[in-house]
């Protein structure tokens, strides 16, 4: 009954070609119901078997590997892919309808691939229909962003597709689960699948384009790419001490350039980076509370992050403006708005009673028990840091902080609805914590409210006020400040254009080699044995006709006929024959 049914991700991509051709509120019912219809789908699917199998070229193609692993994100990006297409209901375009339908639906079949030829065709469709996602603005801005995005991922796709190969090749199977790093095989896969989660140095793609989008498509753009990524290498990658590594550099790094940063959907970016960062230490950690803390993360960062840029995005869409120094004040005309935010940035600071809290500690605890304390010291201050830029920092600016003037009206009603239902998801998955766990993929038992997790936790919240407060009144706030960072992109182009000038001087170099040596020589050898002939054949008939009495203008007119047929190859037979002999000997004496 099951392998009759189309796979969720089919049902996205497939019917995001009826899009163009219906509307108004057709239209509207139709993308809603694409989600709804992959959720009820999802719940159905028998835990444990892997359906939806073809054979391919004599592998096994299978687009339906069902566990709990790959359900919870599948209940979470059909969740995402309902809100966000409820978010862009308003907008008239089919460019950003379509490629959303598409880029959910490849997510989809990404965590359900049981194979790897599946996961990678859905991989490389993930990335083309998030670039339109990105180019949708139709500036030249986010045009160039998206061919930057674009090429990033055509790189790392290559990576990937690299180490899948060599890894059919060494184990003679399509099917992987666990895969660790152990070859160049790994290596190259494990790359593919970091770049994607904007591992640091492979970030600088995400703040570069995201804040590109438009002020819907940034919603779907926060929820997919980095998130499937963080599901593969849950999957693939469990317990890397690297990745431990790299989680902390990214729950550290990002904090700085939010700080910094002066445009809002740019400190979303740098802290969507943040909590991955705390995902992949989960997952490098390799417990079985720490996978299930980075799988719970995962799930709530999806709802609060979304809810943060549909905020944004709401502010933009309302006021044309997203900047810190060109925004404030909007409390007043956009209260619900600023209610909605201001529920994200609790949740993505870990609030007691907000969804953040009930993941985020889990993966703190996991450090913690694992005696691994200097993760769990980076991790402390890496919470501070997330209630300074995101959790103050974003409402404080766009809503409160100085009065811009500007009055701008709520957003529609279909975006305020958007921005209910995440935050109803934000509250109620940090009281009512134990559906979520019981979804999880491994059977551990936690309590995420214990006096000394909140406690601790509100500890942390208050410092991270206190900072704020003491630098915004002392006005050592650098937001106000208008500035540009320099990310790890910097090194890309200087290391690029060094790499292109040295390109440049080898193969031009060794162009102008081979020239010398082989163009000129044929050239040089092609002329000689023309004009050798040539010359050869007016050596022997001037002579002949010098013996027999040819002088001045009679000689000169014969000389001109003469090289006249040599050059056209006509020459009579008797000095053909004679020229053919003389150049048989000289070869001959040559040789």
């Amino acid at each position: 009954m099951i392998n009759n049914m189309l796979p969720p991700a089919l049902l996205f991509i497939l019917g995001a070609i009826l899009i163009p051709f219906l509307r108004g509120r057709a239209k509207q019912a139709y993308m809603l119901l694409l989600p709804v219809v992959a959720f009820v789908t999802l719940m159905n699917l028998p835990l444990g078997q892997e359906i939806w199998t073809i054979q391919f070229w004599g592998y096994d193609v299978i687009m339906g590997r069902i566990d709990k692993l790959s359900l919870i994100f599948g209940y979470i990006f059909t969740i995402m892919a309902f809100l966000g297409v409820m978010f862009a209901l308003q907008v008239e375009d089919d460019l950003q309808h379509v490629s959303g339908i598409v880029y959910a639906g490849a997510t989809l079949g990404v965590v359900l691939a049981g194979d790897f030829l599946s996961l990678y065709i859905f991989w490389e469709i993930m990335a083309v229909s998030s670039t339109f996602l990105i180019i949708a603005s139709r500036t030249r801005e986010s045009r160039e962003a998206g061919f930057r995005y674009v090429l990033v991922h055509l790189v790392g796709g290559l990576f990937l597709l690299a180490g899948i190969v060599l890894y059919i090749q060494k184990n003679g199977t399509t099917a992987f689960d666990y895969i660790g790093l152990d070859g160049i095989e790994s290596w190259l896969i494990f790359i593919g699948v970091a770049l994607n989660a904007a591992a640091i140095p492979l970030h600088a793609w995400l703040p570069d384009a995201y804040p590109m989008g438009t002020p819907t498509s940034t919603v779907f753009l926060s929820a997919f790419t980095t998130k499937s990524a963080v599901y593969l290498l849950i999957r693939t990658f469990p317990g890397a001490d690297i990745l431990i590594v790299i989680g902390g550099l990214m729950v550290s790094l990002p904090i700085f350039y939010a700080v910094l940063e002066n445009d809002i959907r740019r400190v979303l970016s740098y802290s969507l980076m943040n909590q991955v960062g705390f995902m992949l230490v989960g997952i490098g950690i390799g417990t079985d509370l720490a996978l299930n803390g980075a799988t719970a993360h995962a799930f709530c960062h999806i709802l609060y992050k979304a809810l943060l840029f549909m905020a944004a995005g709401s502010v933009l869409q309302m006021t044309g403006k997203i900047k810190c120094t060109e925004i404030g004040g909007l409390y007043k005309t956009m209260p619900l708005t600023c209610l909605f935010c201001m529920i994200g940035a609790a949740s993505i600071s870990a609030f007691p009673l907000f969804s953040g809290f009930v993941s985020k500690s889990m993966i703190i605890s996991a450090s913690f028990e694992e005696k691994i304390f200097i993760i769990w010291l980076v991790l402390q201050f890496a919470s501070t840091g997330v209630v300074d830029h995101a959790g103050i920092k974003v409402p404080f600016f766009t809503f409160f902080g100085h009065d811009s003037g500007i009055r701008a009206k709520e957003p529609p009603l279909n975006m305020l609805l958007a921005m209910g239902i995440a935050a109803a998801f934000c509250v109620g998955l940090g009281i009512f914590y134990q559906p979520l766990y019981d979804m999880l993929p491994f059977p551990v038992h936690y309590v995420p409210y214990t006096g000394a997790h909140v406690v601790g936790q509100l500890q942390l919240l208050l410092f991270g006020a206190f900072a704020f407060t003491l630098l915004i009144l002392s006005g050592l706030y650098i937001p106000e400040i208008r500035s540009k960072n320099l990310d790890a992109d910097w090194t890309y182009r200087k290391l690029g254009r060094l790499a292109y000038r040295g390109a440049d001087l080898g193969l031009n170099t060794l162009n102008r080699v081979s020239e010398a040596i082989l163009i000129r020589s044929v050239k040089a050898t092609a002329s000689f044995f023309k004009d050798t002939v040539a010359k050869l054949a007016l050596f022997v008939t001037v002579n002949v006709w010098l013996l027999q009495g040819h002088r001045d203008k009679r000689l000169e007119i014969k000389k001109a006929r003469l090289y006249n047929d040599i050059a056209q190859g006509t020459l009579p037979i008797g000095i053909g024959a004679a020229v053919a002999i003389s150049f048989i000997i000289i070869v001959y004496f040559i040789t």
